[in-house]
């Protein structure tokens, strides 16, 4: 029988990788299956065609795969046969053993015996997870999400290129569906950005949560600190005064919004807590009735002109919430600079300086009816047809809001999913893609395989091979590829300080974008996460590397998932003293939003924010 396999193999062309082991399985889903050696070879040509697999070698690693391809060819016959016949599922095993004691009689028997007779003996926990394994993702499987039919339609465009850039630069989504072979045989290859990781705190396998009351006031301290160093560097405003003391000309102070009170934040309960430097960390309350514009939340920082001539209130004429860029920036430490093969680069593969293309992506990379990664699957293929030099891959990966990870109905552990679904996939692409690409992994506090804290460790990918392609970063972190540089942070921030603010607009004055003051609160607070005290949800560690949440220069992107709708939008800071900067923030969206596609964002930047190509792109 196993000469037949091998001859019928040699016939169609294909090699065995692992012969030994691949025959045994071969010979094993022969009898199982009641198969010939022809039926056999016939139904892997199939499997081969469908997982659009690149060489003609039978692996070893497509075996789970394929013996899932048998096990559904064979049911769909079943069912053909028998109209009648009940095909159980995951949800049906669980409904009768959660109620075992309404279904089972009062004769003795062991569990394994009653849970033995409802799926088939052969390759039981395969059959009970099928659904589960993607590596070899049925041909004829049919999800919500397969069933899409807007399928990579752009969303939001935005574009500032020169009009004789635009014809090489805009992107051509039609040919999305075409072969994915052909495609890739089409387009040009980029060249390798180079890379530079900023910071490297906090380590992995660092011990977290061990954070105290003094560790919290003292990361306050250092804020405000640091904001009137950097208000009265800029020579505009005055040395900073006690705000509590009662006065009758009018001060300057610098300190932070919070309430007085556990409820939401009102202009009634705005209060200004100063430093201890100038009022031994005493608050006051804040009155704002007189400023024609404001927009405030619990723990931003800022500089208030005004008078207290009770003691009690102090009365705001002048509110400055950002820093003036007239201040030189403070440069990172070099020893904290992890440059990624940068210099082991020959000069001529490296694409030219200050021009980058990106494609972003946040999860969820699965919906929430299996843990088949779809939507990663379909972004890696679009991502092999357009080439890009960055892949920037943010998390949730294995999210563990996911029903079936939060009900624990998985037959494997979350760093095995890890590794197969994630890893193993952007293997393949990087493999697929050559030299030139690269991948960037930010984890996810909702990550169930990872550490549950913020600010949040790398990840601990041990790719030897592909160290230099594959690269992880701390959350939040900051990078530079092709001297752009680029923060992120996963912690939906803009979320929680939408739900944190309070505003006033102007009546005069131009209207003002939502999303664009939200995203510019993270810059004028030079801070991933300005809001205090943090979100219920926010294992936020005062005491693991505080200075990793300080964003220590302005990126040239900012890119900030959420829950809140998609943009992309260009930031320009224009308070007093200071320069006009800006700042591409990007909010690609989600992935996968519930049993559907999500969307992401696909980014050319040349040069600067006055030339860019954006497109938000629904998956």
């Amino acid at each position: 029988m196993e000469e037949e396999i091998k001859s019928e193999f040699k016939k169609s062309g294909f090699d065995l990788e692992e012969e030994e082991e691949i025959m045994n399985k071969c010979l094993t889903f022969c009898i199982n299956y009641s198969l010939s050696a022809s039926d056999l070879v016939s139904s892997w040509e199939v499997y081969y065609l469908n997982r659009q697999l690149n060489e003609p070698t039978v692996q070893n690693a497509e075996m789970d795969g394929f013996l899932l391809h048998l096990q559904n060819k064979k049911k769909e016959d079943v069912v053909k046969e028998e109209v009648g016949l009940h095909t159980y599922s995951i949800r049906d095993v669980e409904m009768i053993l959660n109620n075992d004691d309404d279904t089972k009689d009062n004769t003795p028997g062991t569990p394994s015996d009653h849970h033995q007779d409802l799926y088939s003996p052969v390759h039981d926990t395969s059959l009970m997870y099928g659904n589960n394994l993607s590596s070899g993702k049925p041909s004829k499987l049919e999800t919500p999400f397969s069933k899409r039919t807007d399928r990579f339609a752009v969303k939001f465009s935005i574009n500032t290129m020169p009009d004789v850039e635009n014809g090489e630069q805009e992107p051509n989504h039609e040919n999305a569906e075409n072969d994915e072979d052909d495609v890739v045989r089409k387009v040009v290859p980029r060249k390798r950005c180079s890379l530079v990781v900023h910071g490297s705190e906090p380590k992995p396998d660092c011990r977290f949560m061990y954070d105290r009351t003094e560790d919290r006031v003292k990361a306050v301290e250092n804020r405000i600190r640091k904001h009137t160093r950097a208000l009265v560097a800029s020579g505009l405003y005055e040395e900073p005064t006690d705000p509590t003391i009662a006065s009758q000309r009018g001060i300057f102070a610098v300190g932070m919004i919070c309430c007085d009170g556990e409820g939401r934040l009102n202009e009634k309960s705005v209060m200004l807590q100063s430093s201890f430097e100038h009022s031994g960390g005493e608050c006051v309350r804040l009155d704002l009735q007189r400023l024609s514009h404001f927009s405030v939340f619990p723990g931003q920082v800022v500089g208030i002109g005004g008078h207290n001539p009770s003691g009690h209130c102090l009365v705001a004429s002048k509110l400055v919430d950002s820093i003036p860029t007239s201040v030189a920036e403070e440069d990172l430490n070099p020893a904290k600079k992890q440059a990624i093969d940068r210099e082991n680069q020959p000069t001529d593969l490296l694409s030219k300086q200050r021009d980058l293309s990106m494609i972003i992506a946040a999860g969820p990379f699965t919906t929430t009816d299996n843990l088949l990664f779809e939507p990663l699957i379909e972004l890696l293929a679009y991502a092999k047809r357009r080439p890009t030099q960055l892949l920037v891959l943010l998390g949730p990966f294995i999210d563990s809001e996911h029903p079936d990870i939060k009900k624990g109905t998985v037959d494997r552990s979350f760093d095995e999913i890890f590794q197969f679904e994630i890893l193993r996939k952007l293997e393949e692409y990087v493999e697929c893609m050559g030299s030139a690409a690269r991948v960037l992994l930010v984890p996810s506090i909702r990550d169930a395989n990872h550490d549950f804290v913020f600010p949040q460790p790398a990840f601990d990918i041990n790719l030897p091979d592909l160290k230099s392609q594959i690269v992880s970063l701390p959350n939040p972190g900051i990078f530079e590829a092709n001297e752009v540089k680029v923060g992120c942070c996963t912690v939906d921030i803009l979320k929680q300080v939408s739900g944190e603010e309070i505003s006033r607009t102007a009546k005069d004055g131009k209207p003002i974008d939502r999303m664009s003051r939200l995203a510019n609160h993270i810059l004028n607070q030079r801070s991933f996460y300005p809001l205090y005290p943090p979100a219920e949800s926010v294992p936020l560690d005062f005491s693991l590397a505080p200075e990793a949440l300080q964003l220590s220069l302005v990126p040239d992107v900012l890119i900030l998932p959420s829950d809140i709708k998609y943009f992309v939008k260009v930031l320009n800071s224009e308070s007093e003293g200071m320069n006009h900067i800006k700042c591409i923030a990007v909010n690609p969206g989600r992935l996968a939003k519930g049993e559907g596609g999500g969307t992401f964002v696909e980014l050319d930047y040349c040069g600067g924010p006055d030339k860019i190509n954006a497109s938000i792109v629904g998956i």
